[in-house]
């Protein structure tokens, strides 16, 4: 399974020149509306320092890719399209925008920091991304505040007067927002209301909505066009700002990843994606030369261009990924390969959930692992950390 990862924005702001970038998939860029009409779902990758090194190999990854000691690990990224003020009442692509949206795990929101596009997606100058960053929230608070109003009917129509549960009726309402009967409880105690949606007045219902979107659907801002004097600018005052301290901010340019990816496919540079620097190896012109070096100074600026920073922050920082090798006795090989493989996996997950995650029977017949580091047994219940090295220990194997 892999992680999926929803890239949103209004028109026009580089969303598909992201979507390229991160994924050298050719979806078509345009500066108006509309220009991804369908979600196009590619494969990115976050990186992962691998484990080979330590046990003195060289790793063969059935997936993905390893760079001098650096493990790209695969994703999913849907570009999703039509993002629009009102797309919760089906204006633009409405509610199919909505639903292709519910397909992923966190929000990566393309956002033009430089202002230069207003909230339709038309050229102009001086626009706040402040609004862009508002009217997502907004449509998608909108989308959930009308589906739990929709549950709290259901559970009127079918309780009424009776002693049941609001939570479990919310939470089968809400399934499809990956939210449980346990944990609506949780967030509905936690707002400081009462398990008696008669006590609710409309605020409550609002501020409930809201509170399910920030924990079922979370978000990073990839401020695009931060090599711009006017995306700086507003950098400074939108990440401080008390407002968004909900948010992480990631700064970006997917012009200058691009340009990065296509220059280094070619022989001009040699460039790892996510890295602040690079090194031209190929003939360049003078203008050549000059782009490069504005990119350059960008990256050494900020820590790269922000994409694969994007990435990362959305699967590491706001879902709390871990990623774990499986291992055998000596810590390195099956009988596939040599550290063939690297998964994601949630946080807090144990030796168990990591068993059933590569395969049922594996985790149906699982007796413990092994940390191939320490040499030292593990529970089934031992909780797992970024980058362990585990050995599973099972009466079955995986069905070939």
């Amino acid at each position: 399974m892999s992680y999926r990862i929803g890239l949103v924005g209004k028109p026009s702001v580089g969303k598909s020149t992201f979507f390229n970038a991160a994924t050298m998939n050719d979806v078509p860029e345009g500066a108006y509306p509309f220009t991804t009409i369908d979600p196009t779902v590619g494969e990115a990758y976050v990186r992962v320092d691998c484990a080979a090194p330590e046990f003195d190999e060289t790793c063969t990854p059935s997936v993905g890719v390893c760079r001098e000691g650096t493990r790209f690990v695969p994703i999913k990224l849907v570009d999703v399209a039509g993002l629009v003020p009102g797309a919760h009442e089906g204006r633009g692509l409405g509610n199919q925008f909505l639903t292709d949206l519910n397909e992923t795990d966190v929000l990566i929101h393309v956002v033009d920091f430089s202002g230069k596009t207003d909230i339709e997606g038309e050229a102009t100058e001086g626009h706040d991304p402040r609004e862009d960053i508002d009217f997502l929230e907004e449509e998608l608070d909108e989308w959930y505040l009308d589906v739990l109003g929709k549950g709290l009917e259901k559970f009127e129509t079918r309780y009424h007067g009776a002693d049941a549960a609001i939570e479990e009726e919310l939470a089968e309402q809400m399934s499809a927002f990956g939210i449980d009967k346990d944990r609506m409880k949780q967030v509905i105690l936690a707002e400081g209301l009462e398990l008696d949606p008669d006590t609710w007045d409309d605020e409550d219902r609002a501020d409930l909505a809201v509170e399910i979107r920030k924990r079922t659907k979370p978000m990073v801002v990839a401020a695009n066009k931060m090599d711009t004097l006017e995306a700086q600018a507003n950098w400074e005052e939108i990440t401080t700002d008390p407002e968004y301290e909900h948010l992480s901010f990631v700064p970006a340019s997917a012009h200058a990843e691009k340009a990065l990816k296509n220059a280094d496919e070619a022989g001009v540079v040699d460039y790892t994606p996510g890295d602040a620097d690079f090194e031209i190896v190929g003939d360049v012109s003078d203008e050549q030369e000059a782009g490069l070096d504005q990119i350059g100074e960008f990256v050494a600026e900020y820590d790269g261009t922000g994409v694969q920073g994007a990435l990362e922050s959305a699967v590491f920082d706001v879902l709390g990924c871990i990623a774990v090798f499986p291992g055998s006795a000596n810590g390195s090989k099956d009988e596939k390969g040599v550290f063939r493989d690297c998964f994601l996996l949630p946080e807090d997950s144990t030796t168990e959930d990591f068993a059933f995650h590569i395969h049922s029977d594996i985790g149906e017949g699982l007796l413990h692992g092994t940390d191939c580091r320490s040499g030292r047994q593990v529970g089934t219940d031992h909780e797992l950390s970024h980058r362990d090295v585990i050995e599973l220990i099972s009466t079955k194997q995986a069905a070939p």
